[in-house]
């Protein structure tokens, strides 16, 4: 497989990336930023193909791996686990995630607080389900921890549920109540915050009603 380079060709349908001919024939194609450091007529042996290769495995990886941060951020586990399912070999998926990290882009403990700061505002959810969903995203206790300790689980509840209180003020006590904590209850919210917070609803309706 070895021999001089004869012509380096910028792909049609991929700028880039380009093909490398070997004594006139097709050999093998890599990205633009590897064959850069290649020219005309420089030969190439077996172990200088193979290290292309692998430097071409790598620069794909690490493109893939920012486009799938392009559409939002990702814990490192994610990240991992996308490269796996793409078929990345492990020291090829170290090394890309080591590259992510150097360049600040892949950072667990932002990363939880601004998922949970998300929730916050989107979709408020109890520190148990927070917790659940980070789990998932393969953080670290540590990370997780200092991502929730500042968490407002009462207003979170009521922010959760304040919508809700209008399409339900027309039930009874024993039926507004069994849904509130029902609702409550499946956001991941504890039970004392839950109670707390229904009796709060429910307040809310019957002052309602009465003015």
């Amino acid at each position: 497989m070895s021999g001089t380079i004869t012509k380096l060709e910028i792909q049609k349908r991929n700028k880039e990336r380009v093909n490398v001919y070997l004594d006139e024939q097709f050999s093998f194609g890599v990205m633009l930023s590897v064959a850069l450091e290649l020219k005309k007529g420089q030969v190439l042996n077996d172990a200088d193909i193979e290290q292309l290769k692998q430097q071409d495995n790598r620069h794909k990886a690490y493109q893939r791996a920012l486009n799938y941060l392009s559409f939002r951020a990702r814990s490192r586990v994610e990240i991992e686990r996308y490269l796996r399912d793409k078929k990345y070999d492990p020291d090829v998926i170290a090394a890309t995630i080591e590259r992510l990290d150097e360049a600040g882009l892949v950072d667990d403990t932002a990363f939880a607080e601004s998922w949970v700061a998300n929730r916050e505002r989107l979709k408020p959810k109890g520190a148990r389900a927070l917790r659940y969903e980070l789990q998932q995203k393969g953080l670290s206790e540590t990370a997780i921890d200092a991502a929730l300790e500042q968490i407002d689980e009462s207003e979170l509840a009521w922010r959760a549920i304040e919508k809700k209180v209008r399409q339900w003020q027309a039930l009874d006590e024993d039926g507004f109540k069994r849904k509130a904590m029902a609702y409550l209850s499946r956001r991941g919210f504890d039970y004392d915050v839950t109670i707390e917070t229904v009796e709060r609803a429910w307040q809310k309706v019957t002052s309602e009603q009465t003015e």
